[in-house]
């Protein structure tokens, strides 16, 4: 859900500023209108100080997201782009478990459409999720940037851990609901603390079809955060 708000300054850079700085985002980050400026002044109001409005409405996120991912799913990974990037994970990930002494895991990796899928399970491979998935994170970025190595195209890889993802997509729609029947109850704003971009995606997703509340993140990566308000 967008969320819109109306500025003011003595100028159309002063009232952008201020507008900005109450939504707590980039310049980027919002499209921006400008409602009143240099307009014509008569006598009586001349001594009065200029007011220049501007509406600020933040940009949707997940529209934003999915045309990112759209772009994705255009370039499907070929069966020798699969191979090649198949081998480099296997070796990496062979060396990096024996570092792991007496660690039982299962290792799948499988070609989707679009992405590469790696399942890492067994008794001891919750090891490899560390705090909120911090650890599977950045794994995942390692396999992504090993299997992207000296390819032509950009290849996805998608990690996934004992099922932690689903896990914590269940726990991310219970905690959407819970906080939003907060937010109705109280008309207090709630601001949750920062989660990935997949993660807010999750929360903005559920929220969207209820019309009590919105959703907005503020802040900068990777400390980003949801908001969710009362609608007025």
């Amino acid at each position: 859900m967008s969320r819109s708000i109306v500025a003011e300054g003595r100028t159309t850079a002063d009232a952008i500023s201020n507008g900005l700085k109450e939504l707590n985002v980039s310049k980027d980050r919002v499209d921006i209108k400008i409602l009143e400026e240099h307009e014509k002044r008569s006598f009586f109001s001349i001594l009065a100080p200029r007011v220049v409005k501007v509406e600020l409405t933040l940009k949707d996120e997940d529209k934003r997201t999915s045309k990112v991912h759209a772009k994705i799913k255009d370039k499907k990974i070929t069966e020798e782009e699969f191979l090649t990037a198949n081998q480099k994970l296997t070796v990496f990930l062979d060396e990096f478990i024996k570092n792991f002494q007496n660690l039982k895991y299962d290792i799948e990796i499988d070609k989707e459409e679009d992405f590469i899928k790696i399942n890492i399970d067994g008794e001891d491979a919750k090891t490899l999720i560390g705090y909120r998935g911090e650890v599977l994170n950045a794994l995942q970025v390692i396999l992504t940037s090993i299997a992207n190595k000296n390819s032509e195209n950009k290849i996805r890889v998608i990690l996934n851990i004992s099922n932690y993802k689903e896990k914590r997509e269940r726990a991310l729609i219970e905690l959407a609901d819970k906080i939003s029947k907060t937010v109705v109850r109280t008309g207090k704003s709630i601001t949750l603390e920062p989660m990935m971009a997949y993660e807010r995606k999750i929360i903005h997703s559920r929220l969207q079809e209820n019309d009590k509340v919105n959703t907005h993140s503020i802040g900068e990566e990777p400390y980003r955060k949801i908001v969710i308000s009362k609608n007025k």
